[in-house]
């Protein structure tokens, strides 16, 4: 197995470091590298040695946690053994970059839909700011479909943690939802117990978005809460 620390420190960039911090407030273990050159290293280890990495490498930094969860999307496994190593990785998440990067690079999921739907369900109900957006984030990737839009909607809807990155999380899935599925959305968005955080949010990042025409974002300006 490769010195993966020795090798992050060679691909350390001080101003990428300072970047990323800024990005991530609160992160204090950022070594400074790039999201590029951390895919490559876990695709690399997903080539070689995958179960070895998963079973014995202790997590410290910003970029081991990322590489761990991105070797998990990257590995040739099944379903069941790569939920094996979610159980161990989604309670090291601490930020939302960890989190998002490593949630779209699960297209796994795409062959296996309700099983993973049935799996995220835990991560909703959880106390943990960083497993319940690992849930909403998951949902935005990969079920705002003909499928299950309505109970994204429904689950978004009854999410009740009120932390920031959670509240961001569930605002982005919304603004997601309305690009595709406008209507429905639009109804939602008229009739819901979000909080007026996450729901004028919503709002918000569909404003910024720009699939959406500017006679709807007039519209969507007026619905905002006071």
């Amino acid at each position: 197995m490769i010195d993966l620390r020795e090798k992050l420190y060679e691909l350390a960039d001080e101003k990428y470091k300072k970047f990323q911090s800024s990005l991530c407030p609160n992160v204090d273990d950022i070594i400074g590298v790039r999201l590029p050159d951390l895919r490559e290293l876990a695709k690399n280890i997903a080539k070689e040695e995958p179960i070895e990495f998963l079973n014995t490498y202790k997590c410290e930094f910003y970029e081991e946690k990322m590489i761990y969860g991105l070797v998990i999307g990257y590995m040739k496994r099944d379903f069941q053994k790569r939920l094996e190593y979610l159980e161990k990785f989604v309670p090291l998440i601490d930020n939302w970059a960890i989190c998002d990067c490593c949630c779209s690079t699960y297209k796994f999921t795409n062959k296996n839909l309700e099983e993973m739907w049935e799996y995220i369900q835990k991560y909703l109900r959880s106390k943990n700011e960083f497993e319940v957006r690992f849930a909403a984030i998951m949902l935005m990737d990969y079920y705002i479909t003909d499928g299950y839009i309505d109970q994204v909607l429904k689950i978004y809807n009854e999410i009740k943690l009120e932390k920031y990155y959670v509240q961001m999380g569930i605002a982005w899935g919304i603004s997601v939802a309305f690009v595709k599925y406008p209507e429905k959305t639009m109804n939602f968005l008229k009739n819901n117990n979000l909080d007026k955080f996450t729901y004028n949010k919503a709002l918000q990042k569909i404003i910024e978005s720009y699939r959406v025409d500017k006679s709807t974002k007039d519209i969507i300006r007026s619905m905002k809460r006071q």
